[in-house]
């Protein structure tokens, strides 16, 4: 289990988020509006939480098409997506998978939102640690991914009608 924050928390590069917090016997807890519970503040989850926020305040995105803590199953192992989101009609959209704050973005960070990507088959993937935020569009039929200069707001998501 990661560890709870115990110093006040890094400032982001994100928006400002309106979060809930409250003491608890194992650290200050946070609530999560996607998952509609108290989860303890480790700094994975104060990147999320403000990318959440960032994500239906500033974007648009409905929280009603979002989902924390999604499980999958990938080569008989259980797996956990950060986030998906969902387009209107249900089918996943994106994965968004967050690191903490001191946590550099590598190859293997990449690689593990590329292995949930086999079992969901999303068009768009982002990674973020709250300092830096990397949005990419996949292409399914060459498998290539096309970095965004930015993270695209929910309504330009959407397909054609």
């Amino acid at each position: 289990m990661p560890a709870p924050l115990l110093t006040p928390p890094p400032q982001l590069n994100l928006p400002p988020a309106q979060l809930t917090l409250r003491p608890a016997a194992k650290g200050v807890e946070v609530r999560d509006i996607l998952r509609d519970k108290w989860v303890l503040l480790t700094p994975e989850e104060w990147v999320r939480q403000h990318f959440v926020h960032f994500l239906t305040h500033t974007l648009g995105y409905p929280a009603a098409m979002m989902a924390n803590e999604v499980g999958i199953t990938l080569n008989s192992t259980s797996r956990r997506c950060d986030t998906v989101v969902y387009a209107r009609d249900l089918t996943p959209l994106m994965i968004v998978e967050y690191k903490a704050p001191t946590v550099r973005i590598d190859r293997k960070v990449f690689d593990q939102i590329v292995r949930y990507n086999i079992v969901l088959q999303v068009p768009y993937l982002m990674v973020s640690n709250g300092m830096k935020h990397y949005c990419f569009r996949v292409d399914r039929t060459t498998r290539r991914c096309t970095p965004l200069q930015s993270v695209p707001a929910y309504d330009s998501l959407m397909p054609e009608p």
